[in-house]
């Protein structure tokens, strides 16, 4: 009961931070009213076309006609709720971002040829989860394993290696991957520039699935080079501080297994740490990822949000920061729930927070 109230109040104020981010998203995409006035403009443009291509309008006074425009135009600001103040329409903006009910997209569209900002989105978000799940696993998982066998060969060549490569973890993995493009695709000839899969896409499963493995190939040894010696290289120290600990070296004496001692007595005390390092990590990709999907032309919410952002498709860029915005709140809300869990030191408080 306690870990569910810590997450429940957890929760609503990672719900709470969303809502002012998106809100501050919503007055800035808007210029502060300003493309709501672009809005209007544009669609009084298109009603006075439509009356003077009218052919039942010829020979009407021009007085007439623009009485006509001004109605046709009003009514269309009703509809829109453009004719109410711009405070009032941000908190409606809002609303419908939360909910990703914005309509459709002004430029872009789905690969069906939807333009329904939900479906632009959601078509986009699965590119870029496998892309970023699968390198984050990959990270996590050769990290920790190499980062165990190097404390247990400390001073080791391979350990002074991966010291002297450690601060290589500096660089995005978008400056690894331009490198990796020109090595594997200008040079080499043996990989491909960027998407997601060759075109036009292979019918069969099979086929289908070697040509993704082939492009996901490049953009995942880009993440891997730009976060696995860091990683390796933290989760090292921490596994040697831990290792020289009078009850490791107890466990020693009493004839344990390597084996055990490592699983219990190093690793066990570092899942906390070795969690919310790994948490911040996916964090720090999810911020990266504009960037990298450009890069290699990766079909995911990175570049769906920098494609909008030049064409000034304001629904499809508050959506996508709504997402981003959902996909933060929940890593951060995920590292709150697996903390209290690992770490036995943690007391959730009547008060929903820890101590």
């Amino acid at each position: 009961m306690k870990i569910s109230r810590y997450l429940i109040v957890r929760a609503i104020i990672l719900f709470c931070t969303v809502v002012v981010a998106v809100y501050i998203t919503v007055f800035i995409a808007n210029m502060g009213g300003h493309m709501d006035q672009i809005r209007r403009d544009q669609i009084k443009f298109d009603v006075a076309q439509a009356v003077y291509a009218d052919p039942g309008n010829m020979g009407v006074p021009t007085a007439e006609l623009q009485r006509m425009i001004n109605e046709r135009a009003e009514m269309q600001y009703r509809r829109l709720g453009l004719d109410q103040p711009f405070i009032v329409r941000s908190v409606g903006y809002l609303t419908t971002a939360l909910s990703l009910n914005l309509g459709r997209s002004e430029y872009l569209t789905s690969d069906t040829g939807s333009r329904e900002v939900r479906r632009v989105i959601t078509e986009r978000l699965m590119p870029t989860l496998l892309l970023l799940g699968t390198a984050v696993i990959l990270v996590f998982i050769v990290a920790v394993f190499v980062a165990l066998a190097l404390s247990r060969r400390y001073g080791s060549f391979v350990d002074r290696a991966v010291i002297a490569l450690a601060p290589t973890s500096s660089a995005p993995g978008w400056f690894y991957g331009i490198f990796l493009i020109l090595l594997f695709a200008a040079v080499l000839r043996v990989m491909p520039y960027g998407g997601m899969v060759q075109s036009p896409p292979p019918k069969e499963p099979l086929a289908y699935a070697l040509s993704l493995l082939r492009h996901l190939a490049l953009p995942v040894s880009a993440i891997f080079l730009g976060g696995v010696f860091g990683g390796i290289y933290s989760w090292r120290t921490f596994f040697l501080i831990y290792s020289s600990e009078d009850y490791v070296e107890l466990a020693r004496a009493k004839g344990l297994s390597s084996r055990r001692i490592q699983n219990r007595y190093i690793l066990r005390p570092t899942l906390p740490t070795i969690i919310t390092q790994f948490m911040l990590t996916i964090i720090t990709l999810w911020m990266g990822a504009i960037v990298l999907e450009t890069v290699f032309n990766w079909p995911g919410l990175g570049r769906l949000y920098l494609t909008a952002v030049n064409l000034s498709d304001t629904p499809i860029i508050v959506g996508t920061v709504v997402i981003y915005g959902y996909l933060l709140a929940g890593t951060v809300l995920l590292l709150d729930f697996i903390y209290a869990i690992v770490d036995p030191r943690i007391r959730v408080g009547k008060g929903g927070g820890s101590r």
